[in-house]
């Protein structure tokens, strides 16, 4: 298995109504800008919030699985940026298992850091959402 040292991830996910029918998409980079793997999956019913979080959870397995070692994470979601920053307390039960679960798989990474993008700027991963929730009922 190769060995990155560093990853350049883009994570999004959505709800058709929110709650309601969910995506993840994720777009994993290495360092010279060369796609190295995408993630487009259903997850069924789901907030917007919680889609977000699933889509970074399975990026950050993903980029673990390929063995990276510095991880750089774009989102659209500005709430869980700044949860995962510290900047925002997670007062949500459902949110706080799945941060705890992206925290726990991010500290295996010698270095991590998470950044918010606008959505105009994450236009692969957010394709990703959407042609999962396209296909979902397929």
């Amino acid at each position: 298995m190769n060995k990155y040292n560093k990853l350049i991830l883009y994570t999004d996910g959505g709800a058709r109504g929110n709650p309601g029918p969910s995506g993840i998409g994720v777009v994993i980079f290495d360092e010279k800008g060369n796609i190295v793997d995408e993630i487009s999956k259903y997850i069924g019913n789901a907030t917007n919030n919680q889609a977000e979080y699933k889509a970074l959870i399975a990026g950050l397995a993903k980029a673990k699985e390929l063995d990276g070692q510095e991880i750089e994470v774009f989102l659209d979601s500005e709430l869980v940026v700044k949860q995962l920053n510290r900047e925002y307390r997670v007062k949500d039960q459902h949110l706080a298992l799945l941060f705890v679960e992206a925290y726990n798989i991010s500290i295996s990474f010698k270095k991590i850091v998470f950044k918010h993008i606008p959505r105009e700027k994450n236009k692969l991963a957010d394709k990703l959402v959407n042609l999962a929730l396209d296909n979902a009922g397929k």
